[in-house]
C-alpha cells in the first residue's frame, strides 16, 4: 500500500514542484504583469481625475488662444525648417505647447511618485522582488502613456485653429512624442528622488518647469533669441527641452532631426540610470534615507 502511494505521489510532486518555481520565477510573463497594472493603475487615476485633463489643457490653449493672437503680427516667423513658407506665431508655436503638456505630465508625474513612495503602492513596489529599474521603468511608461493621450487631445483642439499640420504628420509624431516624454519622466524620476517631502516639489518643479519651458525654441525660434543675446542661445541650445520641441516640430512636418533625436535618447538613459542610482536603496539617495520611505527618525 505505501509503495502504491509512494508511486501515484511521485509524478505528482515533481510537477507541483515544477509548477511553484514557475509561479516564484521573475520571468517575462511576470513583468508584463507588473508593467500593465502600474499602466493600468495610471490611466484609471488619470480618466478618473476628469479635472486633471482639463487642466493640463487650459494651459497651452490659453497661450494659443491669447497670446498668440496678440503675438500673431509681432512674432511671425520667417522661413526655415521644417516650414516651407512663412507662419504665423500660432502655427509655430503649437508642437512647443504639445511639449509642454508633457513637461508638466513629467513633473505631476513625479510629484505623485513622491507621495507614492512614502505612503502609496510604490512603497510596497520598491520592496518587491522585481528589480527597481523595471518598476521605474514600467512608472514612467505609464506616465508617457497618459502624457501622449494629453499631447493628442491638445492638437484634436488646435486643429481647428487651421495649424497646417498635415495628416501623416500626427501619426509620424507619435514616436517623437513617445521619446520626449520618456525624457521628461526620466528627469521627473530623477526628481523625486530627491525630495522628501510632498510640500517641496512645488518650488522644486518653479526652477525647473520655467526655465526649461521659457529657455527653449518652444515660444520662438533660436535665431530671434541669438539676435537679442549670444548667451542666452547657448543656454537654450543645451536645453534638453529645445531639442524634444524641435523632434516633436520636425516629426509633425514628416521629417526627421537626428541631432535632437540623438540628444533626447541620450538625456533619457542618462537621467533614467541617474533616477534608478538614486532609488537604489545600498548606494544612491534612498541610502541615506534610510529606504523608500526615508528615514523617520
Amino acid at each position: 500500500m505505501s509503495t502504491q502511494t509512494h508511486t501515484a505521489a511521485g509524478p505528482a510532486a515533481p510537477a507541483r514542484a515544477q509548477a511553484a518555481s514557475h509561479h516564484g520565477r521573475l520571468d517575462a510573463v511576470g513583468y508584463l504583469i507588473c508593467l500593465g497594472g502600474i499602466v493600468r493603475r495610471e490611466l484609471l487615476r488619470f480618466f478618473n481625475q476628469k479635472e486633471r485633463f482639463f487642466s493640463a489643457l487650459v494651459r497651452p490653449l490659453v497661450w494659443l488662444f491669447i497670446f498668440a493672437a496678440g503675438f500673431r503680427n509681432t512674432l511671425g516667423v520667417s522661413i526655415e525648417p521644417p516650414y516651407q513658407t512663412y507662419v504665423l506665431y500660432e502655427v509655430y508655436v503649437v508642437p512647443g505647447l504639445a511639449v509642454m503638456i508633457q513637461l508638466f505630465n513629467g513633473m505631476q508625474s513625479s510629484l505623485s511618485m513622491v507621495y507614492d513612495r512614502e505612503v502609496g503602492s510604490m512603497k510596497v513596489l520598491l520592496t518587491s522582488p522585481y528589480p527597481r529599474w523595471t518598476l521605474l521603468l514600467a512608472k514612467l511608461i505609464a506616465g508617457v502613456t497618459v502624457s501622449v493621450v494629453q499631447a493628442y487631445a491638445f492638437l484634436a483642439v488646435a486643429w481647428f485653429w487651421e495649424t497646417d499640420i498635415p495628416p501623416m504628420g500626427y501619426l509620424a509624431a507619435l514616436p517623437a512624442f513617445v521619446a520626449s516624454g520618456l525624457m521628461l519622466g526620466a528627469i521627473g524620476l530623477l526628481l523625486s528622488s530627491m525630495v522628501r517631502q510632498l510640500e517641496n516639489f512645488a518650488s522644486v518643479m518653479n526652477f525647473v518647469i520655467f526655465p526649461m519651458f521659457f529657455a527653449s525654441s518652444a515660444l520662438y525660434p533660436l535665431w530671434r533669441i541669438r539676435e537679442s543675446s549670444e548667451t542666452l542661445y547657448w543656454i537654450c541650445e543645451c536645453n534638453p527641452f529645445t531639442h524634444a520641441v524641435q523632434l516633436v516640430r520636425f516629426a509633425l512636418y514628416g521629417q526627421f532631426e537626428p541631432i535632437a533625436c540623438a540628444v533626447v535618447l541620450g538625456t533619457t538613459l542618462a537621467f533614467f540610470t541617474l533616477a534608478v542610482i538614486a532609488y537604489d536603496p545600498g548606494r544612491g539617495i534612498m541610502a541615506r534615507r534610510g529606504g523608500p520611505a526615508g528615514d523617520n527618525s
